[in-house]
């Protein structure tokens, strides 16, 4: 049998559609699942949605999740919605993303990096960092849900024909306001790079301070 000719590519012409990824996490309580290691501290969930959580599977295939090395199979793959896997740990890492589209969009995957994150950020004061609507708040939030979660796109440059029409079947979502309780979105990615960057600036001129205090004790000339 004659192998189809393959549809033509659109020239000039790119479409995009929005996507949500990242990960929540809590603290483990009394609860625990019953395989969950003694020394596990948090449930966490990684995925890649839809903004309202639509079902992304008419343009992707699956997701394959890449934890780290400590987890038993750590090359994990989700071939149908929802594209999320649930796991528990003790530590941040990245999780590596691949997205493979669907055969008929003739596309290579999308590989990217997730910063797994389990613990509210903190300033010298121990005040609670929420970078995603850059606000600071009180330690009560310690033990609610973390969520670092980011808004993009995945842009398609000169799509194939058939492709295009499989994307133009489904219409463009309308994003939620970062405001809701139920959709928080980071501003930017590099945002929580900075706040961390800043933390570590105070503890360095914490550090420098306190050297040269003892520096001066020191040097201090005699009577």
């Amino acid at each position: 049998m004659a192998t189809p000719a393959p549809s033509k590519r659109i020239k000039t012409l790119s479409v995009s559609r929005p996507i949500v990824y990242g990960n929540t996490a809590t603290k483990l309580g009394d609860n625990r699942p019953p395989n969950a290691p003694v020394e596990h501290t948090h449930m966490w969930t990684i995925f890649v949605r839809g903004p309202q959580g639509e079902d992304l599977s008419y343009f992707i295939k699956r997701v394959v999740f890449k934890l780290h090395d400590t987890y038993p199979n750590p090359t994990r793959t989700v071939e149908a919605p929802p594209f999320e896997l649930t796991e528990t740990g003790w530590g941040e890492f990245e999780i590596n993303i691949k997205i493979h589209f669907i055969d008929d969009a003739n596309e290579k995957m999308l590989n990217f990096y997730h910063h797994l994150r389990l613990h509210p950020y903190y300033d010298t004061n121990r005040q609670l960092i929420k970078s995603e609507t850059n606000q600071v708040e009180t330690e009560k939030a310690v033990n609610s849900e973390v969520q670092s979660i980011f808004f993009d796109e995945i842009v398609f440059n000169e799509p194939n024909e058939q492709f295009f029409k499989i994307l133009m079947s489904t219409p463009g979502y309308l994003l939620p306001s970062n405001k809701t309780k139920e959709h928080i979105f980071s501003k930017q990615l590099e945002q929580e790079e900075i706040d961390r960057i800043n933390m570590g600036i105070d503890k360095v001129d914490q550090e420098i301070e306190k050297l040269k205090q003892k520096l001066s004790e020191q040097i201090k000339p005699e009577p």
